[in-house]
């Protein structure tokens, strides 16, 4: 369960909800397929990262 723990939930939802907000305020309509594949493709670096930083201070 320890790497359901690291997952970026809260900041995946902020990369959503704000690219669904600039092209709602940018073009006049939002595209949640295009804000959601963000979102995940932000989730899965910031996981990567959070890893990554992980093992780099254990060593």
């Amino acid at each position: 369960m320890a790497f359901v723990d690291n997952l970026p939930v809260s900041e995946s939802l902020g990369v959503f909800v704000g690219i669904t907000g600039y092209d709602w305020l940018a073009e006049g309509q939002a595209e949640p397929v295009k804000a959601a594949i963000a979102a995940i493709a932000a989730g899965g670096i910031i996981a990567i990262a959070r890893v990554l930083l992980k093992h780099r201070k254990k060593g």
